[in-house]
Order: structure tokens, then sequence, then C-alpha cells
């Protein structure tokens, strides 16, 4: 236990990063040497997202063992914050009741979400071992379309009834507050549970003991539905600063919460997805990709590169047709890298802001022509920027004033084209209802390398009269 003590008194003087690794360092090094006790003892004052995390970075063989030094209590907590993939090993070699226990109580939207992510096998065993309470709310969450408002949010909430006394609505929040995931916003229906107004904790606690519900209530609600998008969702509670919005059916039940929590989660999501998909679709956001095995991650990302091969020879053969103006101006070639490049970058620079306006709603004052027109301008500036770079560059380098501006001219082209092609392919997507984020790099670069070419070979041949 002096070990223990040791680590203990190590950890207040530590970063929050630094924590964690130390926890882990230490926690790893305690298992080897089979002193559970100590093991133990060192995860007491540690913050259950980091013992999650702790756990994570020990090898696989040790992570059930690390999970059964925690209290039932401590297990539940952290076990929301495992990875999915940790959780569903865990799954595999804790024994029924140790899995039952825990998954009976996670809150029913984190049960969702670890449900989706299970096999339907191990998901329908689990289901049988819940309590029936917690088995009717995980299967109505699961009912829900997956990334809408119904399947993340939470049941756990407390309303309140119009036509009771402030000091009746404290009551009933010190009687469910233990159950309920967010009491800082309680939600007033009516009779047949219908939404119809707002109430803080702030307002009932400055409120006379005595005064109705429904004359301190606000009637003006914002609330989403069961079938909104979860990145609407998001919006919304990032736009009104809101802890938690509820949610409601077609005929207007509260049904559920969706709080802040979850929009973080949401956000990091969707975020993960799109830097994958702008990558070129190198994994989907659900996997670890870290953890994946090799041969998968290959087959992820072996299709846009054989998109990439593709283009290349299609450049390529573009080339090979020019073979008569190569043959007599040998310096075109030097400059064609360059050109392309250029101009893959430029495209990208211009869908990575459009794509980023769309997800923020910064553009939704301007029209897609707007913003076209906008980029294009941009691109014509960029392109004479950097056209007179390149101009001044290839004469220095060739020393013929013809072949520089034929550089210079296409340069000036290709960008005007990578940032029109930028802007205009993620408004293409997103009529064909695909998410504009899959207008990735090897689009750009298609459209760059193959139009790139031909721009700068027929300029070359006005400008040289060839």
């Amino acid at each position: 236990m002096t070990e223990a003590n040791n680590v203990n008194s190590t950890l207040q003087d530590v970063s929050r990063r630094e924590l964690r690794d130390l926890v882990r360092t230490q926690l790893q090094m305690l298992l080897e040497a089979a002193d559970l006790q100590a093991a133990k003892a060192i995860l007491v004052p540690v913050q259950p997202a980091d013992i999650a995390e702790a756990i994570e970075g020990l090898p696989e063989a040790m992570h059930a063992l690390a999970f059964r030094l925690l209290s039932k209590d401590e297990a539940i907590e952290v076990y929301e914050y495992l990875d999915y993939s940790v959780q569903e090993r865990l799954i595999e070699e804790l024994k029924s009741q140790e899995v039952r226990d825990i998954v009976d109580q996670m809150s029913s939207d984190d049960r969702a979400r670890l449900f989706d992510e299970l096999p339907a096998k191990v998901v329908n065993r689990l289901l049988e071992q819940l309590s029936p309470t917690e088995r009717q709310a995980t299967a109505l969450l699961l009912g829900y379309e997956p990334n809408t408002a119904g399947r993340i949010m939470t049941l756990e909430f407390i309303s309140l009834k119009e036509n009771i006394n402030v000091s009746q609505a404290l009551e009933r929040i010190r009687r469910l507050a233990n159950a309920s995931e967010i009491i800082y916003y309680l939600y007033v229906t009516d009779n047949e549970r219908r939404l119809t107004g707002i109430v803080s904790l702030r307002d009932l606690v400055t409120s006379q003991p005595e005064e109705i519900i429904g004359d301190i209530m606000t009637r003006d609600v914002v609330f989403v539905r069961t079938d909104t998008d979860q990145e609407e969702v998001a919006r919304v509670i990032k736009r009104y600063d809101f802890l938690a919005v509820p949610v409601v059916d077609k005929q207007q039940l509260l049904v559920g919460i969706v709080t802040v929590d979850d929009v973080i989660d949401i956000l990091e999501e969707e975020t993960t997805k799109d830097i994958y998909a702008l990558g070129g679709g190198v994994q989907s956001s659900g996997d670890n990709y870290f953890q994946m095995n090799l041969l998968k991650v290959a087959r992820k990302r072996v299709v846009w590169l054989f998109v990439l091969l593709i283009t290349n020879t299609v450049t390529g053969t573009i080339i090979k047709s020019q073979e008569d103006i190569l043959t007599k101006v040998v310096t075109l070639t030097a400059f064609i890298p360059l050109l392309t490049g250029t101009g893959g970058n430029v495209g990208a620079q211009s869908s990575t802001v459009v794509i980023r306006g769309m997800n923020t709603e910064e553009i939704r004052s301007l029209g897609p022509l707007q913003v076209i027109a906008r980029e294009a301008i941009a691109g014509l500036l960029l392109g004479g920027m950097l056209g007179i770079i390149a101009t001044v560059w290839a004469f220095f380098l060739q020393g013929r004033i013809e072949v520089a501006i034929a550089v210079g001219s296409s340069l000036i082209a290709i960008s005007l084209l990578a940032s029109v092609s930028g802007s205009a392919l993620p408004f293409l997507f997103r009529f064909l209802r695909l998410d504009p984020a899959l207008m990735s790099a090897p689009f750009i670069t298609t459209a760059v390398d193959v139009l790139g070419v031909l721009i700068y070979f027929n300029l070359a041949r006005i400008i040289l009269k060839l």
C-alpha cells in the first residue's frame, strides 16, 4: 500500500494528461506484479473518465482484470466512458450477472448507443437480461431511426403538471432527482402528456411556495421532434445555449430530452465522419482506426486510391497525346506537377470553407450561385497572385518568356477551375441527398488533373503558336 500512497500524492502535482498517463503506467505495473490491492487504491481519487482512458491504454488481456477492481457503482459509471470496442470485449469476458448489473444501470441513451455497436445476437441476449422497465425503454429508443433525436434522447427527465404549486414541484424534484439525468430544466405537460411549457430550477427556487407552475412557466418552448436529425439537434442546443432540449413525437407528447453531453458526442462523431470522408473515406466514424485489423484498413482506403490511380492514368493518357508539343518544348513537362498540385490545394480550400459553412449554416443567407461566384472571384485573385510568381519563377528557371507566360496564365485558369469545382461540388452532393463531405480530395484531383492538363497544353499551343 506504500507504493499506492506515493502514487496518490504524486497525482496532485501533475496535469490531467500526465495524470492519465501516470495512472495507466502505474496500474499496468501493479497488475503485472499481481498487487491488486495497490492497483485498486490508486484508482480511488481518479475521475471515471480518466479511469476509462487508463483501462483502454492497457493491454487487452488486462481490461477485464482492471475493470473488476472497481466497485459496482464505479464500474457502471466508468463503463459508459469506455470505447465501444472495449465495452464489447468486457461483455464477452465478464460474468453474466456482472454484465446485467452494468447494462441495466446504464442511462437509456448510452445503452441504446452501445446496442447499436453490438452484434444482434449479443443485443438480444442482453435485452432478455434487462429489467422489464429498462427493456421497454431500450426497445423504444432502438425503434427510432439512427442519427435522430429519438435514438439519442434520454428518458430520464422530470416533468411537472401546470396545476401544482412550487412547493409540490420541489418535493417531486427531491424525490426523482437521483433518477433524472438533469434537473435544471423542468418540463410542463398537460394531462395528456403534451408539452405545454418549461420552468427552470432557478425560477422555482426564487418563486413563492404557493405559486402555481402554470403562472411562472415559459410557454414558448423550443423543442425538437423524434425524427429530427441529430446534427440539427446539436445546432438547436448550440444556438440557444441550452443544457438540454425536449423531444416530442407527432402528437406533441413529451417523450424524452437530449442533453448537452450527448450533443458533444454528436459533434465529435459528425466531425470525425467528415474528416474521414474528406480524407478519402479511410474508415467509418464508428470504428477506432488504430484498433482496426490492417486488412480492413487496406480495404477501406484502397477505394479512393483506386480512383486516384484511374485519374492519374487518364492524366497520363492526355500527356501522351501531347507528344508533338512536348517534343518541341520539353520544358513544359517540368511545370505539370506545379500546376496540378496548386490547383488541388486551391480546390481543397474552397471545398473546406463551403462544407464548414453548410454545417454551421453561415452560408444560409447566400444562395449556391452567390457562394460559387464568391469563390470564383477568390480563385481569380489567388490565381493572379500565384500566376505572377509562377511566371517570374518559370522565366528564371527556363529563360523563355513564352513558356513562363503559358505557365502563369494556366495557373490563373486552373485556380479558377479549382475554386469553382471545390465550391460547386458540395452543393451538388447536397442536392443529390449525399453527404457533402464525400466531395473529398479525389473528386477535386480528378477535375483539376484532367481539365488542368488540357487547359495547360491548349494555352501553351496558343501562346507558343504551335
